[in-house]
Order: C-alpha cells, then structure tokens, then sequence
C-alpha cells in the first residue's frame, strides 16, 4: 500500500504528468463551452413581432402582435421579448412599426409618456372618418382660471359687428368635448394633481365641416370678430352631438373668410367700376338672435 502511495505520488508530481492532465482540462473546458456557446446561439426562441404595419402614437392591441421563432443567435440587440410588455402600450412619436418588424426599446411606450397623447382620443364620425386634431390657444384667464378640465363640455360664441355696425352676440358651436388641455410644451397640465400646468391649449377632435369653421373664426379672430370659450360643465347640452348653434354666425364668418382659388394669382384683380368689393358680404343682419346697437 506504501508503495502504491509513493507511485502515485512520484506520477502526480512529474512535470510532464501535470502538463498532460493541465492540457486535458483545458480541452475538455473549452469543449463545454463551444457546445454551451452553439447551442445557446442555434437555440430557437419566441419573439413578438407586428401582425400590421402600426402608425406612430397608435394603441397597440392583441391582434396587432403576433409571435414567430428565430434562432437566439439571430435576434437583435434591443428587442422587446415579452409580449406583455408591447400590448397595451403606445407607438411613440414618429415611430411606425411595419408588419413583420420586432419592437424595440423606445419604440414602445406609456401612454403618458406621449407628448401629445390626446391626439389619440380624437375618434371617428359616424361615417368612420377619422376625426380632425384641433387645438385653441387659451390663458389662465380664458379658462376661467384653469377651470375647464378633460372630460368638459365647451361652446364656442362669436362676437362681431355687421356692416350696419350693430354688435352680435350668440353661441356657434356647442357641445365640444375637451380632450386635454395642454401647455406651451403639449404636456397635460393635469398630469399630476400636486403641480398642475399652466393652460396654453384647450385639444379636441372634430368632424371636417365642424373644424373648418371653427379654424376659420380662429383665422378671423381678434380682428374682425371675437371667439369666446364657454364650459357648461361635464354633461353635454341637448345631445351628445357637436352641432351649430347658429347658421347665421357660421354664414357670417364663412362670407367673411377669403376662399383661395386652386391657382391663385399674385395680385388680386380689379373689380369692375360700378361694383361693390364687399357685395359677398352679407347683410342680413336682423336675422341673427342677438343683435343690438353698437355704442
């Protein structure tokens, strides 16, 4: 048994019995680790990927992810792996997944993370038109002290002076609903309730015929005439619908508001002697609701 330990000992302790067994380990560690290394690269894994091409600040549903296999080795740096991390989430501004494409980190974000999240509320008319973003510039002042809130219902008056200069008054619009209210940067000034903003834009979304005549007092407004925001509170008047109050109003600014032919000319012609320039118009004054003397 001594002797069995000294040979052993004697073969342990030769230099070129350690190199041996030194080369040996080596061999079989760097084996293991280009098996562990093939395997973890060819091994196939699940990655989420756009069932459809998704447009930027767009609500990304179940149906708009599906999953596909790729080998790990094949899967870019940065890409979402968890399906639950992409739905329910938001495209973010300019960033447009096409079908087939994986997401990516700071692709994908929170709602609130939107600059301009409330665009995403502006919904569709009953035709399924997708309605128009509009914004109006406000002040502390013009929203009753920063009174008027998401959710409220608000009406648009006009106030002018017709070609008799006799002072009109009355609503135009009613029943828009607020979407958000913004400040000069397009952050919610709501967004938290210990350090609210300070308003510079009531948002709403709009049917083509509302928003053109909206966007048309807006072009007139300070100068020919006066364009007044009134809340009426979070429960619409009359009906869910915006409409127009007053067809004389939206008449009375439409004749107002210069149309551009499809060519337009540098110089604008000359009318013809005996014409009157302003003949378009319109003198129907008495038929407005509201109509009083000027002082």
């Amino acid at each position: 048994m001594n002797n069995l330990a000294i040979s052993l000992k004697k073969f342990f302790t030769n230099k070129n019995t350690v190199t041996i067994i030194g080369v040996v380990a080596i061999l079989v560690i760097l084996y293991f680790l280009y098996t562990s290394t093939v395997n973890n690269a060819t091994n196939l894994v699940d990655v989420p990927v756009a069932a459809k091409t998704i447009n930027p600040q767009t609500l990304i549903t179940s149906e708009d992810v599906t999953v596909v296999r790729v080998a790990n080795a094949a899967k870019p740096t940065g890409v979402i792996e968890n399906r639950n991390d992409i739905v329910g989430k938001y495209t973010g501004v300019g960033s447009t997944v096409p079908e087939g494409s994986m997401f990516y980190a700071g692709v994908v974000v929170n709602k609130e993370d939107l600059p301009g999240d409330w665009i995403t509320l502006v919904g569709e008319d009953a035709l399924g038109n997708r309605n128009i973003p509009y914004y109006f510039a406000v002040n502390t002042t013009t929203t009753f002290g920063n009174s008027i809130q998401p959710g409220d219902y608000v009406d648009f008056y006009v106030r002018a002076y017709n070609e008799q200069n006799m002072l009109m008054f009355g609503k135009m619009l009613s029943n828009l609903e607020v979407l958000a209210v913004t400040d000069s940067e397009g952050k919610d000034v709501f967004r938290s309730s210990q350090d609210v903003g300070t308003p510079a834009f009531l948002n709403f979304g709009l049917q083509k015929e509302i928003h053109d005549v909206l966007k048309k007092a807006e072009y007139l407004n300070g100068t020919q005439i006066d364009l007044i925001v009134v809340p009426h509170g979070g429960t619409p008047e009359e009906n869910l619908e915006v409409n127009v109050s007053s067809e004389y109003l939206r008449d009375y600014i439409q004749n107002l508001s210069a149309k551009l032919p499809e060519n337009p000319v540098v110089e604008p012609e000359t009318p013809e002697e005996g014409t009157d320039s302003n003949s378009n118009t319109t003198s129907n004054a008495n038929n407005a609701s509201n109509v009083t003397p000027a002082n």
